[in-house]
């Protein structure tokens, strides 16, 4: 009853911040919203189909909204706002609240010091953000989070449930982001090696095949998720791994961005540095934590660190290579890698619940005299290190992503030199608002419209209409782009041929469509965005066919 009020609690606070930041002040984040034009293209476009969810993003979050989406004729907001994004990642962050106080609960910590981790995990400002934005930062993290706990479970149960369960939540963890192959793969390392270990007094034979085999249990639903996930995006497009070698891919995008932001030793800083800003007190708890686990002979301790680390290490060394891009929310996993440990920091009590103990079950050891101490001093630094995060996020150069948030805590007479910008990027979209009602105050018939979603999607979901838009999903989309006026075209949305409108449909079937109409059309409106970052659109008008 208490988790569920947890759940309930956390996430009707999440739903209802999410809604005013969302609909209220109009800070939406492109990812999110593209997603969600990508579950409106499977129901209500043109030529609706589940191939339309699309294979550079992994599909789970997409998925979800699916429901939600299909409601949007009566509640447009779940499209126009993305609010259908927004309760998928309120849900699953409020899960991983739940699993952060399971651990807690798990170990038998003390009630308050359960209560406290978990309050600061809640409320960690990052946490809060990817819980309010339908990004899939959420799912990802509910489900390490519950791959956590489950294996820690199992170290001391050996629970063959606790086993597939961890499995289960990693192999999931894969369809909301890449990032979880990793953990998968040093999971299984450490199930195999903690079974191996565990097994004495048995033959060497023996031992090697309870290690396989508890590996495999583990790693079998991540295995099928990768492959499953390949194969359907290999037949449907022809590219298994559509974000890494498409053209909407993160590759293609570094390179219409002009190249990686840093590389070498300067991308190692800005990891470390995002790390100290979701989790300053992260240096100073995980020695402890880590010195404690070795004295007592507890592996738990291991776990969070090699499934979470192994995110963290995976994200600072593809920016190191320059494969990703200079976002925080890449190391959002340290929040929860600095809350376990300072769960761990408690003596351990008892032991965790299972179904079914198996025969490598082990007690835990003694716990040591100070931990007590070391685990209020580690949660009062938890609580301390909020107001860091806080002001961290606020800072441009770390935080692109999240930095805007401060304008809404400040009046109409702030000086600051950034305040221009954050405003533009909470008006991210506006312009791409507007021009949807434009359009859709014209009842246009079907297939009217072509524009290329990788720069319009913001314009296709805020319309009522969006039958009216001819798009890549479309089956026929490359046989209308071709000769719009023979079929019945009557407008093309356009954006500069520069940064991601290269990679533009039109722009590549039209290269100078932008400047003069590329032959096919003539200019009807010119609409500067309001948003950041965000391209200036001109709408054509297609010449019709002579005769």
């Amino acid at each position: 009853m208490r988790t569920r009020l947890l759940f309930a609690g956390a996430a009707l606070v999440y739903l209802v911040l999410g809604w005013l930041l969302a609909v209220r002040y109009g800070y939406l984040m492109g990812d999110a919203l593209s997603r969600v034009q990508a579950v409106q293209a499977v129901l209500f476009s043109r030529d609706p189909h589940l191939a339309a969810i699309g294979f550079v993003f992994t599909p789970l979050t997409a998925l979800l909204e699916l429901p939600l989406v299909a409601l949007s004729p009566w509640l447009p907001a779940l499209t126009r706002y993305g609010v259908a994004g927004v309760v998928v990642s309120a849900l699953f962050m409020a899960g991983a609240v739940v699993q952060v106080y399971g651990i807690g609960v798990d170990r038998g910590a003390p009630r308050w010091l359960t209560a406290l981790v978990t309050a600061v995990f809640a409320v960690n400002p990052m946490i809060l953000c990817y819980a309010l934005t339908g990004m899939s930062e959420a799912p990802f993290v509910f489900c390490v989070c519950w791959g956590v706990r489950r294996l820690i479970r199992w170290v001391r149960t050996d629970d063959i449930h606790d086993l597939i369960t961890a499995g289960a939540a990693l192999g999931l963890g894969y369809l909301a982001r890449y990032d979880a192959v990793v953990p998968i793969a040093v999971a299984a390392a450490f199930v195999a090696l903690r079974s191996y270990r565990a097994s004495r007094g048995r033959t060497r034979g023996d031992r090697l095949a309870a290690g396989v085999l508890d590996a495999l249990i583990l790693i079998g639903p991540g295995v099928l998720a990768v492959l499953t996930w390949f194969v359907t995006s290999w037949l449907l497009t022809g590219e298994g791994l559509a974000q890494f070698s498409s053209a909407y891919g993160n590759a293609a995008i570094i390179e219409q961005s002009g190249g990686a932001a840093q590389q070498g030793l300067a991308a190692l800083g800005f990891s470390a540095a995002g790390l100290l800003v979701l989790a300053p007190a992260l240096p100073l708890i995980a020695p402890v934590a880590l010195a404690l686990g070795l004295r007592r002979r507890d592996v738990e301790v291991l776990v969070p660190t090699l499934v979470l680390g192994s995110v963290l290490a995976f994200q600072a060394y593809a920016y190191f290579r320059g494969a990703t891009f200079p976002l925080l929310r890449f190391y959002i996993a340290g929040i929860p890698l600095v809350c376990v440990y300072t769960l761990q920091l408690a003596p351990p009590v008892g032991a965790p619940p299972a179904r079914r103990p198996g025969r490598n079950a082990r007690p835990r050891g003694a716990a040591l005299p100070r931990a007590r101490a070391a685990a209020a001093l580690a949660a009062a630094l938890l609580v301390l290190s909020l107001p860091l995060t806080a002001l961290g996020l606020a800072e441009p150069t770390l935080s692109v992503q999240q930095y805007a948030l401060r304008s809404l805590f400040t009046g109409p007479g702030d000086t600051a030199p950034t305040v221009d910008t954050e405003r533009r990027i909470l008006a991210s979209f506006r312009t791409e608002r507007a021009i949807a009602d434009y359009l859709d105050a014209q009842h246009l018939p079907d297939g009217s419209v072509v524009t290329d979603s990788v720069s319009g999607f913001g314009i296709v979901v805020a319309s009522d209409n969006p039958k009216q838009f001819v798009i890549p999903s479309d089956e026929d989309f490359i046989t209308v782009l071709s000769d719009p006026a023979a079929h019945g075209v009557r407008y093309i949305l356009a954006v500069p041929a520069t940064g991601r409108g290269a990679a533009d449909a039109v722009n590549r079937r039209y290269p100078t469509i932008y400047e003069n109409g590329g032959e096919v059309a003539v200019l009807e409106l010119e609409a500067p965005n309001d948003g950041q970052d965000q391209p200036d659109w001109r709408l054509y008008r297609v010449i019709p066919p002579r005769g």
